[in-house]
């Protein structure tokens, strides 16, 4: 006779435990699979606790929370992850509530972890204990504390934001930041634009990249002859984002530049700068553009195409 899946779930070999966790909700055995997953939580071994924990992704019954929520300190890594990923996945903002108490806890794992749980329910509780975070000597925590700031969208935190961006010591928190400066919207001119131009200096071009993108969500033209210097920069994936933001700023003090990066060796530069000089729809473009319908790669052929025809398309309300 086959094993039940409670007999699996029970077994003492963890192995088999494990298999039945991941088995479970697509078990014809039971309809409520949730009180099994939340006892395979308690489990002595750390990867039936983690499928537990994946496979609740979705739940966000009171019990399952008051379950999940205390597994932020295991003393397993994997698990912790495991729990904040799902935690992450939450859509309520009153799933929050029991999470909250563990953003400032001692440990930097589970406050690394809780802040990554409750970053896209943007409850503002978090405010406070993300700024805090900022200054934090662990860079995992940090990371998630700008990831929290960066959902909240809050004005008071850009400042913070700027600092961070230009001077943390850790170049993947410098990137995230960056990245978050987008939200400024109207204060981008007064104290964004200089923490990106800063960025757009940065020696790790990955922070580079980040700040090209940047600029175009700040809707401002303050920006461009930053962008303009970009497209120098050593890296080509730095002059793609440069290139793709002046267009969407519509720059036309960037078209000499993005002509010069139809030349570059680099065929995804030059469908970057082909894109931005249609969205521009400079004059001095057109002839530029007519030569890269001839370019080796077809992609660039095929835009060069779409970005003349647009440019030679009568403009609405002309």
């Amino acid at each position: 006779m086959l094993a039940t899946i409670h007999d699996r779930l029970r077994n003492p070999d963890a192995g088999v435990r494990r298999i039945a966790v991941i088995d479970l909700p697509y078990s014809d055995e039971e309809d409520d699979v949730a009180p099994l997953l939340v006892e395979a939580l308690a489990d002595a071994d750390a990867s039936v606790r983690l499928e537990a924990a994946k496979a609740l992704e979705g739940f966000e019954e009171p019990e399952v929370l008051d379950a999940l929520v205390p597994l932020l300190k295991d003393p397993d890594a994997a698990v912790r992850d495991a729990v904040a990923y799902t935690l992450a996945e939450l859509k309520e903002a009153a799933s929050a509530t029991p999470i909250l108490p563990y953003l400032l806890d001692a440990d930097a794992g589970v406050r690394a972890a809780a802040l990554h749980a409750v970053r896209a329910l943007r409850v503002d509780a978090a405010f406070e204990p993300a700024l805090q975070s900022l200054t934090h000597p662990d860079a995992g925590v940090r990371r998630a504390a700008v990831g929290v700031l960066g959902y909240l969208k809050k004005p008071q935190a850009l400042g913070a934001l700027t600092e961070i961006a230009a001077h943390d010591a850790d170049p993947e928190v410098r990137r995230i930041a960056v990245g978050a400066l987008s939200y400024a919207g109207d204060n981008a001119d007064v104290s964004v634009l200089p923490a990106l131009g800063r960025a757009l200096a940065d020696p790790v071009w990955q922070v580079r990249e980040e700040a090209a993108t940047t600029y175009a969500r700040t809707n401002s033209q303050l920006g461009v002859p930053n962008l303009v210097r970009a497209m120098d920069d050593e890296y080509w994936q730095v002059r793609v984002k440069a290139a793709r933001s002046l267009g969407k700023l519509k720059a036309r003090d960037g078209v000499l530049a993005l002509i010069e990066a139809l030349l570059h060796p680099v065929s995804n530069l030059r469908k970057e700068a082909v894109i931005a000089l249609g969205e521009i729809g400079d004059s001095r473009a057109i002839a530029p553009l007519e030569r890269a319908m001839h370019d080796p790669d077809p992609d660039v052929r095929k835009l060069s195409k779409l970005a003349l025809t647009s440019m030679q398309m009568p403009k609405q309300g002309a």
